[in-house]
């Protein structure tokens, strides 16, 4: 139990960083989709370059191991790919309708918001769903 405590740490830092910064706000959400604010089109920018940061290290390091001590994989994506489309389409409604995404969920449902909670159920439910139908689903 006691090798999970760094990833454990590391998502409540994540949570708390993300409900500090207001990237759990309802109300920042929907100021980002009316193009009112740039809050989080800068906080989403930034996690852009991080992101890209982090995995050009990762791909350069010699020795690529996760804390576990197994070797890190970063497969190539083929291009071109319309799931990739369809994917970011029913991911960006269900954003603008919900008004969160997955990483501030899991926060707000820490703090304990009975909204969020009941977005996490839903979301379960549909990563349940998917995992079912998946056979079904052109990849």
């Amino acid at each position: 139990m006691s090798r999970y405590f760094p990833y454990l740490l590391v998502g409540v830092l994540f949570g708390f960083v993300l409900i500090k910064s207001e990237a759990a706000s309802w109300y920042r959400i929907q100021e980002m989709f009316h193009f009112q604010s740039f809050h989080m089109f800068g906080i989403l920018f930034s996690a852009i370059a991080t992101a890209f940061v982090a995995i050009q290290l990762i791909k350069r390091l010699d020795r690529r191991r996760a804390l576990d001590g197994q070797a890190i994989e970063i497969p190539e994506k083929p291009p071109g790919r319309t799931s990739y489309l369809f994917g970011g389409l029913i991911f960006g409604l269900g954003w603008g309708l919900i008004g969160l995404c997955p990483g501030p969920v899991f926060a707000l449902a820490g703090t304990g918001s009975l909204g969020a909670l009941v977005v996490l159920a839903g979301a379960l439910h549909g990563t349940w769903l998917y995992g079912a139908l998946k056979q079904y689903l052109p990849h």
